[in-house]
C-alpha cells in the first residue's frame, strides 16, 4: 500500500489577519509587536499609571477609540454588551478606567479580511493537485472552517476529492491560527500539548497535536503536526522559543517511539536544517524528507525556494518509515512567481500561500 504524507501552510482558508497583508516589513513587524504588547500590559493584575499611558498611547495609534472601532482595522478592542469596559470617556478625553485585568471583560484582537475567492481556490489547487492521503494544514482557522473549505471549495468549486475526515484544537495563538489534518482515513486518536509549560510559559505558540491515523490492515501511524514560533521579534526570545518547542518535539516523539514505530514529525517549524532547534530532532533520530536522495528540486520551501534559508516546512520520518519512502516532491505552484506558477495565480494577493506543500510517497 503506498500513502502520500503532506504538510502545507495554507495561510488560512478563508480570512485572515489584515495585518499580514501589509507589504512593508517594518510596519508589519511593528503592529504584531504593539499587538503583543498590549496583550501583555493588559494582562497586568493592576493597571500602574505607566501601564495606563501606554494601553492608550498603542490604541490611539492603532485607531481604537472608546467606541472600539479601528481607522486602521488591524487591532481591535472586543468588549461584550453589558459588561465592565476598559475604556471610559471623561470630559471629553479617553482614560482607562479599569483598575487591572479582573476589572473588565473583553479582549484585544488582530482584525481579519476576508481573503479573495480566488486565492482560497487556488489554495484548494495546491491541496488538489497534492491529493495526500494525510495532509497537515497550517494557519488554519478553526475545524468549521476546515470541514467549509473541504466541502465548499475543494470538493464544491474544484470537483476534487473532498476529505471525509478532519480535525483541528484550537491552540494558544491570539491571531487564532492553528494546526488541524485532513485524512482520507480514520483518525482515531489525538492529543493535545497546549497545556505544556516550561518555567511557567507555554511551550507551544499554538499547539504541538498528536494525530493517531489507521490505514487499515494493521497499519497506523503518528503525526505530531506543528507550527513552531516564527522569527518575527526579538531574534535571542524567538530562538530560544523554537529551542524550547523543538526539545518538547523531540521527547514527545521518543515518547509516540514506544506506542508506534512508525512517527511523522511535520509541519511549519520557522528554522533551517542546520538550526539550533531542529538539532534537537535530528539527534532524536528523524530524517527530514527534502534530505532523501528521491528528492532533487530546489531546498527551499518558501518564496522562491532556491536558497536552505527558504526551508521552512518539514516531514520528518521515524527511522522504520524513512525506509519506506519511495518519493518526495513540492507543489510550488501556488506561489507567485511569474511563469512557474498556476495560471491562476496572477500576483501575491490571489496565490494560495507563500508556503509550498511538501509531500512525500510512503510504501506501507
Amino acid at each position: 500500500m503506498t500513502i502520500r504524507i503532506a504538510t502545507f501552510n495554507a495561510e488560512n482558508l478563508f480570512r485572515r489577519p489584515v495585518v499580514f497583508g501589509i507589504e512593508d516589513a517594518a510596519k508589519r513587524r511593528g503592529v504584531l509587536d504593539a499587538f503583543n504588547r498590549l496583550i501583555e500590559l493588559l494582562d497586568h493584575s493592576e493597571y500602574t499609571r505607566d501601564d495606563k499611558t501606554e494601553i492608550l498611547g498603542i490604541l490611539a495609534a492603532h485607531g481604537v477609540d472608546s467606541a472600539q472601532e479601528t481607522s486602521t482595522r488591524a487591532i481591535a478592542l472586543n468588549e461584550p454588551r453589558g459588561g465592565a469596559r476598559l475604556l471610559r470617556i471623561q470630559g471629553g478625553v479617553v482614560e482607562v478606567r479599569a483598575k487591572g485585568r479582573p476589572h473588565w471583560v473583553g479582549w484585544v484582537e488582530l482584525v481579519r479580511g476576508d481573503l479573495s475567492l480566488e486565492g482560497v481556490k487556488n489554495t484548494a489547487r495546491v491541496i488538489a493537485e497534492v491529493d495526500a492521503d494525510l495532509l497537515l494544514t497550517v494557519e488554519v482557522e478553526d475545524r468549521l472552517t476546515l470541514h467549509r473549505f473541504n466541502e465548499q471549495v475543494l470538493a464544491g468549486q474544484l470537483g476534487a476529492r473532498p476529505y471525509p475526515f478532519n480535525l483541528l484544537i484550537d491552540g494558544n495563538d491570539s491571531r487564532g491560527i492553528d494546526v488541524g489534518v485532513l485524512s482520507r482515513h480514520p483518525i482515531t486518536s489525538v492529543r493535545s500539548h497546549i497545556f505544556d509549560t516550561k518555567e511557567g510559559d507555554p511551550v507551544f505558540s499554538r499547539d504541538c497535536p498528536e494525530f493517531e491515523v489507521d490505514f487499515g490492515h494493521g497499519v497506523r501511524l503518528w503525526l505530531l503536526g506543528n507550527h513552531f514560533k516564527s522569527k518575527i521579534g526579538n531574534p535571542a526570545d524567538t530562538l530560544r522559543q523554537r529551542k524550547r518547542q523543538a526539545e518538547r518535539v523531540a521527547a514527545m516523539y521518543r515518547a509516540a517511539l514506544d506506542r508506534c514505530a512508525r512517527v511523522v514529525v511535520a509541519g511549519d517549524l520557522n528554522d533551517t536544517l542546520d538550526s539550533e532547534p531542529l538539532a534537537f530532532l535530528l539527534t532524536a533520530g528523524l530524517r527530514d524528507a527534502m534530505t532523501h536522495p528521491s528528492y532533487t528540486g530546489d531546498p527551499g520551501t518558501h518564496g522562491d525556494g532556491e536558497s536552505p534559508g527558504d526551508k521552512l516546512d518539514y516531514l520528518m520520518f521515524s527511522p522504520e518509515l524513512w525506509d519506506t519512502v519511495q518519493a518526495v516532491d513540492v507543489e510550488r505552484r501556488g506561489i507567485f512567481t511569474p511563469g512557474k506558477c498556476f495560471d491562476t495565480v496572477t500576483s501575491k494577493g490571489d496565490q494560495a500561500s507563500d508556503h509550498a506543500a511538501l509531500f512525500a510517497d510512503l510504501a506501507l
